[in-house]
């Protein structure tokens, strides 16, 4: 009953883009379908979550390639939804406060591209909680600039089967397997079809960012549908939340990386409607996915047990020059001629004359 359940819930996504029959990708919060026989790859997937201990808020963005002209995604959620446009400038904002510091570091010794070890070069410097619903239910539907948004319930399998016989349309059983844990936890779906206004353009480069607004008591970030892509798969979480965060546990992917965690408190623009009045800690997560069919669960986050500031530090090594000279050969040159001046001082005084004996 279940598996029915699961298998008839993601067809009900085709009906928001025609019959699709080829899964080809998966992204990080739900599964892509493009249309037809065309191909479309999520390179990148990098969302802003926003947590205040009872309502969850997440700004996704995805960085796709191929030549799909349409496609369709669906990400199961824990509560009901509300879907609007987000702005991408709140990327451009997390980036500058994220970005790492660069230190010079210097080093005395000459390397393999420094002069006298690379002399053609010439170059001195080394470089560097869902409620009741229908039986089948669509709980909104809104059309946001290029992607028209489905949000979905399904809690009665004879009734969506009959729905969907109806319409005609074709399942991928591998996708319905992977929905299936969502339908036994009794989580809701975001069915977003994606097609631009101008047809003859295809899905490229980043797409426009969908803001998602949920109440849980959790801080989770669905991910287990990334286990059908076919490519390795690249998150970027920025985290804002009243502590620094963490991953329970890699759920199947590399080790994730902190690269940024402090307080911030920005004062105008999108990222400070989304953060509040407050200041917020903010945690920047990078993480890849070499091989995406390992992933077994959905990211939940949890406290660290200190707010420790951190900041990624980029380091380019030179060498250590004193008014464009190297400092080595200045001190290999100042040691020879102080040995150079001890030798003829010596040499000078075995010369000298000894003076006669006394009578």
């Amino acid at each position: 009953m279940k598996r029915r359940i699961a298998a008839m819930l993601f067809a009900l996504l085709a009906t928001q883009l025609g019959s699709l029959v080829n899964p080809a990708y998966a992204c990080g919060c739900g599964a892509m379908i493009p249309d037809g026989q065309s191909r479309i790859g999520v390179d990148r997937e990098t969302s802003v979550v926003r947590w205040d201990g009872r309502t969850e808020q997440i700004v996704m963005r995805f960085s796709v390639g191929g030549d799909a002209h349409r496609a369709a995604w669906i990400m199961p959620v824990p509560g009901r939804a509300t879907v609007e446009l987000g702005d991408s400038r709140m990327f451009d904002e997390l980036g500058r406060l994220t970005r790492p510091e660069h230190r010079t570091r210097s080093y005395f010794w000459p390397r393999d591209r420094d002069w006298p070890f690379d002399p053609a070069t010439g170059d001195m410097a080394g470089a560097p909680a869902p409620g009741s619903a229908p039986p089948v239910g669509v709980v909104g539907r809104e059309q946001l600039g290029d992607f028209d948004v489905a949000r979905l319930t399904a809690t009665d399998p004879d009734a969506l089967r009959n729905w969907l016989e109806s319409n005609g349309f074709k399942l991928p059983d591998r996708l319905a397997t992977e929905v299936k844990p969502y339908v036994d936890q009794k989580w809701e779906y975001v069915a977003v079809r994606l097609a631009p206004r101008d047809q003859g353009k295809p899905l490229r480069g980043d797409l426009d960012p969908l803001r998602i607004r949920f109440e849980s008591d959790r801080l989770v970030y669905p991910m287990r549908l990334s286990r059908m892509a076919r490519t390795p798969q690249s998150l970027g979480l920025y985290v804002l939340a009243d502590h620094r965060m963490e991953p329970a546990s890699p759920i199947g992917g590399s080790a994730p990386e902190v690269t940024f965690a402090g307080t911030i408190h920005p004062e105008t623009g999108p990222l400070s409607e989304l953060a509040g009045a407050e200041p917020v800690f903010l945690t920047a997560i990078d993480q890849r996915f070499p091989a995406p069919e390992r992933i077994d669960a959905d990211h939940e986050l949890r406290a660290t047990a200190a707010d420790t500031p951190y900041r990624r530090v980029i380091h380019h090594d030179e060498l250590l020059t004193v008014g464009g000279v190297p400092a080595w050969l200045l001190t290999v040159a100042a040691v020879l001629a102080a040995l150079t001046a001890s030798s003829v001082a010596v040499l000078r005084i075995r010369r000298r004359p000894r003076p006669a004996p006394a009578a």
